[in-house]
């Protein structure tokens, strides 16, 4: 039956009127030497969409078609067959029954595949269709990365077996380095420390926080910038795992009493990924966080990050010019480094000698010359800057403006020829001018050197594979304060997600950017040398263009990216301010 489908496929392909003759002819050349089935060389070919081929082998065979992104597969059906064999074979277990075992295959007649897993598994083998490119991700995400176990698997190991003595992990904690270095050795410990970071990766989080509780050990993920809960456990686990990351990060381990910063890199599925560590003393022990940096994930594109047109525009405008001052600002974690970083990538050459200084390197970025901070040798940032202006620079990035001395370092730079690019933390474009003004810098030095000012946020983007439209109520659009002329004609139409598989049933997937850019114009230069009020300088911006945070979020929720519910939570209406 098997090479009879073969010889047949392209004929049921032809008579069904999805492909010509002369498609099959060129995929039956392609086969003699690539031994691919004919449906999969159409397929790539671009000549039949794999949905149409997976029908028509659906009824040729008799097989039904699984859509694994509606399929949730338990834990103990994965691991009744191996990775390595999934992949080999394409194909991912659905579900176990009596003595049978329900497979979702690409190609259901693979006779070497029936047979390998009949006998790993002593099982009858019920067969399903999926495409390839489903199976692939459906055994990146049930498979995962391979750091080890899972946590809930480390911690029934933890229970069961007994291999940690819980009693002398406390007292661990209180007695020498010997001790505590002994602890991290421990193979529950390591486990249990690769199972949380190989967590971290695998949910594409961008902090894993480690907390000490009175009777607990509380772990939880940042994940598109909200927090979820990752596991509560014993607290007698909290000293072992501390000092196992301690000694990853050289640390002091048997330091407790200060602050440690740290970090380390471990290279999963050929990739490398960095993790930066940061150890505080609190009420209840030592809480840690771990930033996850992972390369891969990292976009320096400027095109691509996801602006709006009209910041993106001014953004790139300021990154033009030969020298001068442009400020991001925001809260921590609104990716104002990465966009600094992509304005860095814009403009590098192999003219330009470009020099950062940051606390610390987030990303080693090629071409270009990266200082990271050190205070206990007096390496401030202010420090760094002065030397860095010794070394001829056309562009300096400075991770933080923190203080005056700094500040005046970088607006003298801005003023001598150099491009500036830093960030400050304020809540608004307008406001970072006034928080330069607090500290100390005078007005006339601001509209010599600032080109341009950023507020920057991020907002959850709306999971593509289970998004649907809604009609939003009158009230909700006034509360948004979207004007009437930005609403198109008709019936408006926003957008959520249900929740899915994908997105961990959430309805949301990735983050996309706002950004109010404020440029300073002859206008508003001149109502800061006046000490205008920030609502005057941000209503001249507004009348020359200027997309506020709110703005910026509408257009998302009218585009469809985001839902009303985030822009709310990360702005407030311009009204308000």
């Amino acid at each position: 039956m098997r090479s009879a489908l073969r010889q047949r496929i392209g004929e049921v392909l032809i008579q069904k009127k999805l492909v010509k003759a002369t498609q099959v002819e060129e995929a039956l050349k392609i086969q003699k030497d690539t031994k691919e089935r004919i449906g999969e060389i159409l397929v790539r070919l671009g000549h039949i969409s794999r949905e149409s081929l997976l029908e028509v082998l659906s009824v040729e065979l008799g097989l039904p078609i699984a859509n694994l992104s509606k399929i949730k597969i338990p834990a103990e059906v994965i691991e009744a067959v191996p990775k390595r064999m999934a992949e080999t074979y394409g194909l991912i277990p659905l579900a176990v029954a009596g003595k049978s075992i329900t497979l979702a295959m690409t190609n259901p007649m693979d006779v070497h595949a029936l047979d390998d897993i009949r006998r790993l598994t002593g099982l009858e083998i019920r067969p399903m269709l999926a495409g390839e490119k489903e199976i692939k991700e459906a055994i990146e995400q049930y498979y995962g990365e391979n750091l080890g176990q899972t946590m809930q698997d480390v911690m029934k190991d933890i229970e069961e077996d007994g291999k940690l003595e819980l009693q002398d992990a406390s007292a661990a904690a209180e007695g020498s380095a010997q001790d505590l270095l002994r602890l991290t050795q421990e193979e529950p410990v390591v486990k249990l420390t690769n199972s949380i970071l190989s967590e971290g990766i695998k949910r594409r989080s961008s902090d894993i926080f480690i907390e000490p509780e009175e009777k607990n050990l509380r772990v939880r993920f940042r994940v598109d910038g909200l927090l979820q809960e990752g596991l509560m456990t014993m607290r007698a686990l909290h000293p072992g795992l501390v000092s196992r990351i301690k000694v990853m990060s050289n640390l002091d381990i048997a330091e407790h009493r200060i602050p440690q910063d740290g970090r380390f890199k471990i290279k999963v599925n050929n990739k490398e990924v960095d993790f930066r560590v940061s150890v505080l003393p609190s009420y209840f022990g030592e809480k840690v966080v771990l930033r996850i940096l992972d390369k891969s994930q990292a976009i320096l594109d400027i095109e691509k990050l996801g602006f709006e047109p009209e910041p993106l525009e001014a953004l790139k405008k300021a990154a033009g010019h030969p020298h001068g001052m442009i400020l991001v600002c925001g809260p921590t974690g609104a990716g104002k480094t990465t966009t600094l970083y992509s304005v860095l990538k814009l403009i590098d050459s192999p003219e330009k000698n470009i020099v950062t200084v940051e606390d610390p390197v987030e990303f080693q970025i090629d071409g270009i010359n990266q200082v990271a901070i050190r205070a206990e040798v007096d390496l401030t940032f202010a420090a760094a800057l002065r030397s860095i202006l010794r070394q001829d620079p056309n562009v300096i990035m400075v991770g933080e403006i923190r203080d005056s001395e700094t500040a005046d370092v970088a607006i003298k730079a801005a003023l001598t020829g150099h491009l500036v690019l830093s960030t400050l933390h304020a809540t608004t474009a307008v406001g970072a001018l006034t928080r330069f003004i607090n500290m100390g810098v005078e007005p006339f030095l601001i509209t010599s050197s600032v080109l341009m000012t950023g507020s920057q946020r991020l907002v959850r983007r709306i999971c593509t594979k289970c998004k649907e439209p809604y009609e939003p109520s009158k009230e909700l659009i006034q509360q948004l304060g979207i004007p009437s002329k930005q609403l198109p004609s008709g019936k408006v139409l926003f957008y959520r997600g249900k929740g899915c598989d994908i997105c961990s049933h959430k309805g949301y997937a990735g983050r996309a950017v706002l950004l109010e850019a404020l440029t300073l114009s002859p206008k508003i230069k001149e109502l800061i040398l006046k000490g205008a009020q920030e609502y005057e300088i941000k209503a001249q911006g507004r009348k020359e263009g200027m997309k506020t945070l709110r703005d910026n979020g509408n257009s998302k929720i009218l585009a469809g990216v985001t839902t009303p519910e985030e822009v709310m939570r990360v702005t407030v209406r311009d009204e308000d301010l």
